[in-house]
């Protein structure tokens, strides 16, 4: 199984690249967000690989971040969700919001990707909404031997608000929404209580 290729840029595409390795040209399915990061034809790129093998054919797919192939294979892993579709999901929306929609339970988002039905979007939450808990921070440190930051003491209180927030009956994506923008205005009182009481103020205009 091919997992990693190293070469030249032959050409590229929204949804695709060819890459001249030692001669081989490769062509590999891509999501936009490697897309975008990837330079002119000539340039030399690596790429993380996944092999996908059906009866038919063999495809190959790429990906400019280790952390966007494992998303990939999380989202394969789900019933419903074949390659062709996790890579939608991948071109439509940042990783970040990705993940955070299935951790939020936002039907909205999700459903909002080509392909994706509400069913299909339940089944992503049922299914990844635990594993991607710590993905963005266990799996990145395990990968680069880097540990992620520590939580600052903005994040915390912004987590207790959102937390307070919820508890009220809000939703978890619009009440981190009203507390991000709250936060970034209130420069002067930064208590918990304050904050809160702005949050609340934002939510109910």
């Amino acid at each position: 199984m091919i997992a990693y290729l190293s070469g030249k840029l032959l050409s590229k595409q929204p949804n695709s690249v060819i890459i001249d390795v030692n001669g081989v040209g490769y062509e590999l399915n891509i999501p936009l967000s490697t897309f975008y990061e990837l330079g002119d034809a000539g340039a030399q790129v690596e790429l993380r690989v996944h092999t996908h093998v059906r009866e038919d054919a063999l495809l190959l797919f790429g990906f400019r971040t280790g952390r966007e192939k494992d998303l990939f294979l999380r989202l394969t892993s789900v019933s419903g969700i074949g390659p062709k579709l996790a890579l939608t999901a991948l071109s439509g929306m940042p990783a970040d919001e990705l993940i955070q929609a299935i951790r939020t339970n936002d039907l909205a988002r999700l459903t909002a990707i080509p392909g994706v039905g509400r069913k299909t979007a339940e089944r992503l939450i049922i299914e990844l909404r635990d594993k991607m808990a710590a993905f963005s921070s266990t799996e990145v440190e395990s990968r680069t031997g880097i540990a992620a930051p520590a939580a600052t003491e903005e994040d915390s209180l912004k987590e207790d608000i959102i937390s307070a927030l919820v508890n009220l009956g809000w939703q978890k994506n619009i009440a981190e929404r009203a507390v991000i923008a709250t936060i970034k205005e209130e420069t002067g009182n930064r208590t918990f209580e304050y904050l809160l009481k702005q949050s609340l103020k934002r939510l109910y205009r």
